[in-house]
């Protein structure tokens, strides 16, 4: 059975649901003051807003686009207690769209981190297992401190200054020895330029307990340039980082996550295919949920599956997307609660 440390993981991480006014709004109801903030429009084809607290609500990038950084005064306004506030941009407050929000806890205010080979602002929160990182490239191989206290099983790493992809590290490719890109559909990369291997080809060190370890990839460290990496490491009950394989049928796969999720994005690493992001507040009809695609910036679909009390279940015979015969998927899970309180107490089940 699965224990936790987190009984409620909505302290941590909350979705919450909005529709634009085209003007100024503050949105309450996350229940903390996010450290980072992903909105999306959900009808409409506005691009990914990704925002966080370490680089100021001024400060986006876009998950569906290379494109480096971008200044608005009218994104965030101010992180607030219990949600956000945000001005009349349209890509998060277009007059009568509906909107997505997925909302992050760090660590507040960033602080300087010596633990790599570079000083890097991190804030961090251990509890939950996720930092915000921004960094300075170097051009050779070289570690930027990510103050988890434990590896990360999945980090997702933008060039701020120039036209980059974005780099994907997660454990379940090839174990680490290998990256994927979040704007793109293409499949992962495991040969030679492995952006997260520190040195050769022959050295290979994945993220460890205090450190990340690049290459010297322009995604990831050019010189000079500054960077923004989102750290993600596995806690029990609250967090899950794995992969599955796909059987091709309505009866697909069941995925153990040691809670129910209340939010899911995954990629099939064996094939091009888009990414998919659903959460359980924005239910379809039934047991189908609405998804978005991270790297594009289409209005929302829907995907047939059972979210459980202890993982989730694919339940539709579909393309590359969800559940192609063979090939391999990765997912980063986030519960809604866990299977089992710290107490020992099983939660609810469905």
């Amino acid at each position: 059975m699965a224990f936790t440390n987190i009984n409620n993981p909505t302290d941590y991480f909350n979705t919450k649901l909005y529709t634009g006014n085209g003007s100024t709004q503050s949105i309450t109801g996350v229940e903390f003051q996010p450290d980072l903030v992903w909105i999306k429009q959900r009808t409409g084809t506005e691009w990914h807003n990704l925002i966080d607290s370490v680089r100021g609500g001024t400060k986006v990038v876009y998950s569906n686009s290379s494109n480096a950084e971008a200044t608005s005064s009218n994104l965030i306004t101010s992180f607030d207690s219990v949600g956000f506030s945000i001005g009349n941009a349209a890509e998060v407050n277009a007059n009568t769209i509906t909107f997505a929000s997925w909302n992050w806890l760090a660590g507040g205010t960033a602080s300087s981190n010596t633990d790599g080979s570079i000083t890097s602002n991190v804030s961090a929160n251990t509890t939950s297992g996720f930092s915000i990182v921004s960094y300075t490239g170097t051009g050779s191989v070289t570690s930027f401190g990510h103050g988890l206290g434990v590896a990360p099983s999945f980090v997702i790493i933008k060039n701020r200054d120039n036209t980059d992809d974005w780099t994907v590290f997660h454990l379940g490719i090839s174990s680490g020895q290998g990256y994927i890109v979040l704007n793109s559909t293409a499949a992962a990369v495991t040969g030679s330029s492995r952006r997260f291997r520190y040195g050769d080809d022959s050295d290979g060190k994945i993220p460890d307990s205090s450190k990340v370890y690049l290459g010297t990839a322009s995604g990831v460290n050019t010189s000079g340039e500054d960077y923004i990496a989102y750290c993600f490491a596995e806690k029990k009950g609250f967090s899950k980082f794995g992969s599955y394989t796909g059987n091709g049928n309505a009866n697909g796969p069941f995925i153990y996550t040691g809670f129910k999720p209340a939010w899911v994005m995954y990629k099939n690493i064996s094939s091009v295919a888009d990414w998919l992001i659903y959460d359980t507040k924005r239910i379809h009809s039934g047991t189908q949920l609405d998804y978005l695609e991270p790297n594009t910036s289409d209005a929302e679909g829907f995907i047939a599956v059972d979210v459980l009390s202890n993982g989730f279940k694919l339940t539709e015979a579909s393309g590359d997307k969800f559940n192609t015969s063979g090939d391999t998927y990765i997912y980063m899970a986030i519960a809604e609660h866990p299977f089992v309180s710290s107490t020992g107490t099983p939660v609810t089940a469905r």
